[in-house]
C-alpha cells in the first residue's frame, strides 16, 4: 500500500498568509483609486465653482480650504496610515458622491441662467388661416387661394410673409386683396370676399374683441417666424448703477420670445448701492403713445406688446421719463409652475373679495395675508372684474404677488427646492440681462447681504371708450392720472439718485 504523502510544514500557512496579502494589496489598491478620484473631482468642483463666477472671494478660498481638508482625511486614511481604514474608503464614497452631485448642479444653475438670460431678439409669428370648415389642412391646399393681407400696421412683416408663402408654393406671386386693417381682413374672410388671410398672431386678441369666438371660427394652416434682433443700447454695472427692469406678464403658450400683448407691465427700479427696489404697475388698458409706432395717436399699453418687448419697453420708458434697459419676461402658465416649485407663496390682499370664474379659479380672499398656491396666485393676480377699483387694484395685486415671490426666493430653505425651481424658471423665463451682469448681482447679493427694501405704486386713471391705434372701433380704456404719473416720476428720479424712499417695505 502506497504511503499518504505529507503536506509540507509551513505551506498551508504560506497559502493563508499569501490570500491575506492579496486582500490587503487589493484594499490598498482601492483605497488609492479613492484618493485619486477625490482629487479629481475636488478640482472639477472647485473649477465649476470658479467658472461659474458668482461667490466672492472669500466664499473661494472657503470652498478650497473645505476641500483641501476632505482630500486630507482621505490621505490620511489610505496612504499616510500601515493600517488602512475601511470606514475611510466609506468617506472617500460620500464625498465623491457629494462633489459629483455638487458639480452637476452648479452646472445645471449656469445652464439654466445662460438659456434665461438669451433674450436679444422678439419672433414675429404670422399665420395664414382660413375658415375654420375650409377643406384646406396645408398652405400646398390654399395654392390658389384669394389672400387677404394689409400694408398699414408691420408692412415689413407682412412682406416677409408673402414672399415665403410665394416660395413655399414654388410662385412669383399669389393673388390678394389688399385690406384696410386687420379687423378688415377678417370681416372679409367671414364674408367670403377672400379665401385666407395673412396676419400676425400677436393680433389674436384684438380679433377677439371684434369677433366673438373668433379662434373657434378660424383654423391655422401655415406658420412663418420671423427673428428681429434687438438692440437695448450699452450694458450698465447693475451692482453699482441704478437700473429699471420692466416686467412683463403675457398670458400665450409656447415661445416665449413671440410678441404678444402684455398683461401684466410693472418696472422695477433699483438702486444696488441704496438696496431700493420701487415697484411701479401701469394698467394694461392705460391710453399712451407707443413710440416710433403709433404715429402720434395713442393706443392702450397693452397693445405696445403686439410689436415687441422693445415696444413696450420704449412706451413706459417714454410715459415715466426714464430709461429702461432691461426686461424680464415670463408667461401665466409658467407663473403657476413657479410659485409650485416655490412651495406656494403668501400675498397680502389690501381687500376682502371673491375671483371670478374669468380667472381661472373662484375662491374667498381675506384681507391680510393669504398662502396661494400657483393657481391661486394666477386667479388673485387676474382679478378686476369683483375688485372696486378694478384694473388699478389688480396692479397693486400682482405686485403683491412679485414681491412674496422674490421674498420666498431669497429665503435659504429655497436651496432645498433649488431643482424644480431652476426647471420651471429656465422653461418660463426669459430676460436680456447678460449672464455675467446677474452673475455679478448674485455673487454682490452673497459679499454685501444687504437689506433690501421695496416700495409698490400703481398708476391711476378713469375708464372711457376711446379709438386706438391698433384697433378700428372704439375700446375700453384707462386715461393716465398725469398728476400721478408726475408723482410716480418724482419717486422714480428719488431712487434713481440714491435718496431715500419712505413706507418702503423690507425684502428680508
Amino acid at each position: 500500500m502506497a504511503k499518504k504523502r505529507r503536506p509540507t510544514p509551513g505551506t498551508g500557512k504560506k497559502k493563508k498568509n499569501d490570500n491575506r496579502y492579496s486582500d490587503r494589496s487589493r484594499r490598498n489598491r482601492f483605497g488609492r483609486f479613492c484618493l485619486i478620484f477625490q482629487t479629481i473631482l475636488s478640482l472639477a468642483f472647485m473649477a465649476v465653482v470658479v467658472l461659474l463666477d458668482m461667490l466672492p472671494a472669500r466664499y473661494l478660498v472657503l470652498v478650497a480650504v473645505t476641500l483641501f481638508f476632505l482630500w486630507t482625511i482621505t490621505l490620511n486614511t489610505q496612504v499616510a496610515r500601515k493600517k488602512k481604514s475601511a470606514i475611510g474608503k466609506g468617506y472617500s464614497l460620500i464625498v465623491m458622491a457629494i462633489l459629483l452631485t455638487g458639480t452637476y448642479y452648479i452646472a445645471r444653475t449656469n445652464d439654466m441662467i445662460s438659456q434665461i438670460a438669451s433674450g436679444s431678439f422678439k419672433v414675429d409669428k404670422m399665420v395664414v388661416a382660413v375658415l375654420a370648415d375650409d377643406p384646406a389642412e396645408s398652405l400646398e391646399d390654399a395654392a390658389d387661394y384669394n389672400f387677404g393681407v394689409q400694408f398699414v400696421l408691420g408692412a415689413d412683416n407682412m412682406q416677409a410673409a408673402v414672399l415665403d408663402i410665394e416660395n413655399v408654393l414654388g410662385t412669383d406671386t399669389i393673388e390678394m386683396t389688399e385690406c384696410d386693417s386687420i379687423q378688415d381682413q377678417a370681416e372679409r374672410l367671414h364674408d367670403g370676399e377672400v379665401d385666407a388671410i395673412v396676419y400676425n398672431e400677436a393680433y389674436t386678441e384684438n380679433l377677439e374683441e371684434v369677433f366673438d369666438n373668433y379662434s373657434q371660427s378660424v383654423k391655422i394652416i401655415y406658420r412663418h417666424d420671423i427673428r428681429v434682433e434687438l438692440d437695448f443700447g450699452t450694458a450698465s454695472n447693475i451692482t453699482k448703477e441704478p437700473f429699471t427692469v420692466y416686467i412683463s406678464g403675457i398670458d400665450v403658450y409656447g415661445d416665449i420670445s413671440q410678441s404678444s400683448r402684455s398683461d401684466v407691465n410693472i418696472i422695477a427700479v433699483v438702486n444696488p448701492t441704496t438696496y431700493q427696489i420701487l415697484l411701479v404697475t401701469t394698467p394694461r388698458d392705460y391710453y399712451v403713445e407707443i413710440p416710433g409706432v403709433s404715429q402720434g395717436m395713442s393706443d392702450k399699453l397693452t397693445h405696445a406688446g403686439i410689436y415687441g418687448i422693445d415696444a413696450s419697453m420704449e412706451t413706459l420708458g417714454e410715459l415715466y421719463e426714464t430709461d429702461i434697459n432691461y426686461y424680464v419676461r415670463l408667461n401665466f402658465t409658467s407663473m403657476i409652475d413657479i410659485v409650485d416649485a416655490l412651495g406656494g407663496v403668501d400675498v397680502y390682499s389690501e381687500y376682502d373679495f371673491t375671483t371670478s370664474k374669468n380667472s381661472g379659479v373662484v375662491m374667498d380672499v381675506e384681507q391680510g395675508y393669504n398662502h396661494f398656491d400657483g393657481k391661486e396666485a394666477l386667479a388673485f393676480s387676474r382679478e378686476r372684474k369683483n375688485l372696486e377699483d378694478g384694473d388699478n387694484q389688480r396692479g397693486k395685486n400682482q405686485q403683491a404677488v412679485i414681491t412674496a415671490m422674490l421674498k420666498k426666493a431669497i429665503s435659504p430653505t429655497m436651496l432645498l427646492k433649488a431643482n424644480g425651481i431652476m426647471d420651471e424658471v429656465s422653461e418660463g423665463v426669459e430676460t436680456n440681462i447678460s449672464q455675467s451682469q446677474i452673475n455679478a448681482l448674485i455673487k454682490y447679493q452673497l459679499s454685501k447681504n444687504p437689506k433690501w427694501s421695496i416700495q409698490s405704486v400703481a398708476a391711476t386713471g378713469y375708464a372711457s371708450r376711446e379709438y386706438c391705434y391698433s384697433a378700428t372701433d372704439p375700446l375700453y380704456v384707462t386715461i393716465p392720472d398725469y398728476e400721478n404719473v408726475e408723482e410716480i416720476i418724482d419717486l422714480v428720479n428719488v431712487v434713481e439718485e440714491g435718496d431715500i424712499l419712505t413706507d418702503a417695505e423690507s425684502l428680508n
